[in-house]
């Protein structure tokens, strides 16, 4: 089994309100896209808040301000690939403007946390919100 560990980060701006981003691929048990939050796997030569910032950067054009806060790990087994995905999630309160969205994903949307449960949420971030609720 193949470990990859990845990197996310849920920001909420001053108003409360969360950074959703919607993938552009659907995942293969959905076929509607899910929305989910910036992030991705680390290299082997990166530091967790390397690969963070860097991972932010690609997905929507922004530079982390603040030191991020470690909130949640994941253990995700995606048996039919024989891959085991550590998720690590960091939150931030940093208001931004420009979002510039990468290829990965076709759409973003601030959104309370309440609200976010009525979209089509990765279910890994659906627990990690319930849990801030």
């Amino acid at each position: 089994m193949q470990l990859q560990i990845g990197v996310k980060v849920l920001i909420k701006n001053s108003k409360g309100l969360y950074l959703l981003v919607q993938r552009t691929d659907t995942l293969s048990n959905n076929q509607e896209h899910a929305w989910d939050i910036p992030g991705g796997r680390i290299n082997p030569e990166e530091d967790l808040r390397s690969a963070l910032t860097r991972e932010v950067n690609e997905e929507i054009g922004i530079k982390l301000t603040d030191a991020p806060k470690l909130i949640d790990a994941q253990d995700i087994f995606v048996t039919t690939k024989d891959l085991h995905v550590v998720r690590l999630t960091y939150t931030i309160d940093m208001d931004v403007s420009d979002i510039i969205l990468s290829q990965e994903h076709q759409a973003h949307t601030w959104t309370s946390l309440e609200d976010a449960f009525q979209l089509n949420v990765d279910p890994y971030l659906k627990k990690i919100l319930s849990k801030l609720l």
